[in-house]
């Protein structure tokens, strides 16, 4: 007889009662804590026990964070089943929600499930804190690492919130001890809880799986053309070796390899600007796109490789073309492997293993439920159209959202719509990329089909907890002998190994000190809090910068946080950051200033131009490495560009490795501006001896909602600043770029009452 969980704010008969489900929760409840939990066991079961407990003896309001929109959608649909809370109290939060509307749902919300990145944004913008926070679920807690939003949530949490604790529930965490750290850092865990599907109160919940390897030869055909790509990366390497960058072993060498030594490459052209270091650069570019090309050869297939040609033939004659593409191109051993590409008739045999595979399977149970997993999305396109030719086999085609070359992206109601389809059984065959391993509703399948092995670890643990979750499942792995397969296999294999056994280590390590660690932490705490109130003394004023709203994807605005900076977020007309009532910045990552050389659209000179005539003082921030291979541009055309921009606009240009440098550097400048220079933070500059025209357009853009642009726009229309104030509501609207908003704001500043 199934026993269910009794608890006053979970609805009866609601959730059944599982041993190791309501351990795991007492050990979440006694301290933040890092469960991981096979797929399909349970983890959201786990995080409504601690929410239940936390909301019944603590109160306040209960935060629930998944990395995509359906998940989020996912969530809040089951809390709603299972809890005992009026369905107004439980909120879903996404992107799709005005900002103003989110504020407001905030103060009456009890349970809010939400993607991490409306979060930040509302923290960010201050329309939001976590003081009265008793609890924050975070799903995929892997993802806690770097930049993500994960990392800044759980630091201001902790920072904010009067009596903090974080549960982070994953199914793989990483096979590295320095990525579990790194996920145990970010979100302050003090605990570990480790569950397996050989522990002895996880066992009878547990479904078998069957794993079976097949392993299929490379045809002869096939085999030739790779020979002739290799005879391409034979030269290329030969070159790169003629130029002094000799790869030892190169046959061998990774992708990995290959883009280390670009990273190397990339960091000595700054130091030096040796001639040597930029044909080395645009070769390994070639290297990168031919090794690609024997990757597609060896694991997906003659179709897939004809594809991948017509994309780089695109590309090569495009106007924004890289020499690399180019050189390609015209190579003769390229050039005959496009030709014999389309004249090759031999398929993959793993297209005909997938066929014989499904089949069997939908033929002895037509109810199944089958899901092929494949790296890349010209074999999922190719696989799609293989088995729809099968007579029962019902398969759709499942991708992310980005478009390309042909290849145009699902957005998220289409993939919510197609798992709904597979649902009911229209398509009983999914043919997906890595999009489909984690983050949606997919249900359990009889059969899961990887075309490739993966080298990642959490990659191929999400991929096989989707077989096996309500009933027997089976997961079928193709290897091609003797290629990149092989090694991703073995790959695999040993990292999942290694992170079962690291995660027992560090649960034991955990559990050993965990006293003495809590003790540590709270001793840290406090001297922290000592620390910050120093820092504090220190700057004895506070720093404020106002930040374009654009620039809120950007971490630099994060991270400006992190440092003590108060930071504002406007529309701003012009510029990314505006430091003092005199200075404002312009931010741009190599890529992006790169494009502006050739983009008559983000021209660099007009937006300096722009800022030089709104602000006294300029500067221009150059954030990242590679600006000269960014976009492969002659290197007189990008000096040329920084003499002109420093000399001809007296832009101040400075050099950032990535988002935290420019964070330190802007805070370095905010100081120097409102401390040291007593100085103002205002959006709209003060610059000296401007132009009378100068000066009527500033009048005119001092009025918010007006930007230099739309002053000069109305100018123009009404020859003088005394005509624009004298215009009424319907003259305004007849002027370009002047909305309704912005003419009933100009009226209410002309004619309300002045109140001091």
């Amino acid at each position: 007889m199934t026993s269910y969980i009794k608890h006053s704010l979970i609805k009866p008969d609601t959730v059944e009662q599982r041993l190791y489900q309501l351990n795991l929760a007492g050990t979440a409840l006694s301290a933040s804590s890092l469960v991981v939990l096979p797929t399909g066991l349970g983890k959201t079961i786990i995080a409504l026990l601690v929410i239940a407990s936390r909301l019944e003896k603590i109160g306040g309001k209960v935060l629930i964070l998944s990395p995509t929109k359906p998940l989020v959608e996912q969530h809040a649909s089951f809390f709603k089943k299972a809890l005992f809370l009026p369905e107004e109290e439980i909120l879903t939060f996404t992107g799709s929600l005005p900002p103003a509307t989110r504020e407001e749902m905030w103060k009456t919300g009890k349970v809010i499930v939400s993607t991490p990145q409306v979060i930040e944004n509302d923290l960010l913008t201050k329309r939001i804190n976590l003081n009265d926070v008793s609890h924050i679920t975070f799903d995929e807690a892997h993802r806690a690492v770097g930049n993500y939003a994960y990392t800044y949530i759980a630091e201001k949490y902790f920072e904010q919130a009067q009596n903090p604790l974080i549960l982070g529930i994953t199914a793989s965490p990483g096979s590295k001890n320095e990525k579990i750290n790194e996920v145990c850092e970010a979100l302050h865990v003090r605990s570990v809880a480790v569950k397996t599907e050989t522990d002895s109160d996880v066992a009878p919940y547990v479904y078998e799986k069957e794993i079976e390897w097949k392993r299929v030869k490379l045809p002869d055909e096939l085999k030739e053309l790779k020979s002739l790509l290799e005879k391409v990366l034979d030269d290329r390497f030969t070159k790169l070796s003629e130029l002094g960058f000799n790869v030892q072993n190169h046959k061998n060498a990774s992708k990995r390899d290959l883009l280390a030594l670009q990273k190397q490459l990339q960091s000595q052209l700054r130091g030096d600007g040796n001639p040597a270091v930029y044909g080395a650069i645009s070769i390994l570019a070639e290297i990168l796109k031919v090794n690609h090309a024997v990757e597609v050869v060896e694991t997906q297939g003659i179709e897939a490789l004809l594809k991948y040609m017509e994309r780089l033939d695109n590309e090569a004659y495009s106007k924004s073309g890289s020499k690399a593409s180019k050189r390609l191109a015209n190579d003769l051993y390229i050039q005959q492997v496009s030709h014999r590409v389309k004249e090759c008739a031999t398929e993959h045999p793993k297209l005909e293993k997938v066929r014989q595979i499904v089949k069997e399977e939908l033929e002895g149970n037509p109810d199944s439920r089958v899901i092929v997993f494949t790296n890349y999305r010209d074999t999922a396109e190719i696989v799609t159209n293989a088995l729809s030719e099968i007579e029962g086999v019902h398969p759709i085609r499942f991708v992310g959202q980005a478009s390309k070359y042909k290849d145009k992206g699902l957005n998220q109601k289409q993939q919510v719509e197609i798992i709904e389809k597979f649902k009911d059984g229209e398509y009983n065959t999914l043919v997906a990329t890595s999009v489909a391993e984690e983050g949606l509703d997919i249900p359990a399948t009889d059969l899961v089909l990887f075309y490739e092995p993966v080298p990642s670890e959490i990659r191929s643990i999400q991929r096989k907890g989707r077989t096996g979750r309500k009933h027997k499942g089976r997961v079928v792995v193709l290897v091609t002998k003797d290629t990149r397969d092989e090694a991703y296999y073995w790959s695999s294999n040993h990292k999942e190994r290694r992170m079962q056994s690291n995660m027992r280590q560090m649960q034991d390590d955990m559990s050993v000190r965990k006293s003495d660690y809590e003790d540590d932490i709270m001793k840290s705490d406090i001297s922290d809090k000592k620390d910050q109130k120093k820092l504090t003394e220190f700057d004895s004023e506070s720093l404020t910068i106002i930040v374009d709203q654009r620039e809120m994807r950007s971490t630099v605005a994060r991270t400006l946080d992190k440092l003590g900076v108060n930071v504002v977020f406007k529309t701003l007309e012009v510029g990314d950051y505006v430091l003092s009532d005199r200075l404002a910045v312009e931010r741009k990552s190599v890529e992006d200033f790169a494009s502006s050389l050739i983009d008559s659209q983000r021209n660099i000179f007009t937006q300096v131009s722009n800022l030089a005539r709104t602000y006294d003082k300029t500067a221009l921030i150059i954030e990242g490495e590679g600006l000269f291979t960014a976009r492969q541009l002659n290197p007189n055309a990008i000096h040329g560009t920084l003499a002109s921009l420093a000399i001809d606009f007296s832009v101040s240009i400075f050099y950032t490795r990535d988002a935290e440098d420019t964070a330190s550097l802007l805070k370095v400048i905010a100081k120097r501006e409102q401390i040291d220079k007593k100085r103002e933070v205002s959006a709209h500059g003060k610059k000296s001896s401007r132009l009378l025209s100068e000066q009527q357009e500033y009048v005119v853009s001092a009025i918010s909602e007006i930007g230099p642009k739309a002053a000069r726009s109305l100018l123009k229309h009404f020859g003088s600043v005394e005509a624009v104030m004298k215009a009424d509501y319907e003259e305004l609207l007849n002027v370009k770029l002047i909305g309704p908003k912005t003419a009933a704001r100009i009226r209410e500043v002309v004619e309300s009452e002045y109140k001091a």
